[in-house]
């Protein structure tokens, strides 16, 4: 039985590990957008965009453009923040 618990464990504290991961990587794209010099289609910029975009592809259009600017980006931050805090708190006690 703690095999279980240990590996049920394990996966919730990976996923909780790969969306912080996942979430710098959003926030460095949204960091370098602002940079007009970033070419998008070099490298390792070209590869940040192939990483990223499917996730914020989800999330575009859901909130109205403010000044401009797409505010969407936001909510999938959000959601990846609600989903580390969850699986960071989610621990399974092994019965002994």
């Amino acid at each position: 039985m703690a095999i279980f618990t240990y590996s049920i464990n394990l996966i919730f504290t990976s996923v909780a590990n790969f969306s912080e991961i996942y979430l710098i990587l959003i926030l460095l794209k949204l960091s370098l957008a602002w940079f007009p010099t970033v070419n998008w289609y070099n490298e390792p910029f070209c590869s940040l965009n192939r990483l990223t975009d499917p996730y914020l592809k989800l999330f575009r259009g859901t909130i109205p453009m403010i000044f401009g600017m797409d505010m969407s980006p936001m909510l999938g931050i959000i959601f990846l923040q609600c989903l580390t805090v969850i699986f960071n708190n989610i621990r399974i006690e092994s019965i002994t």
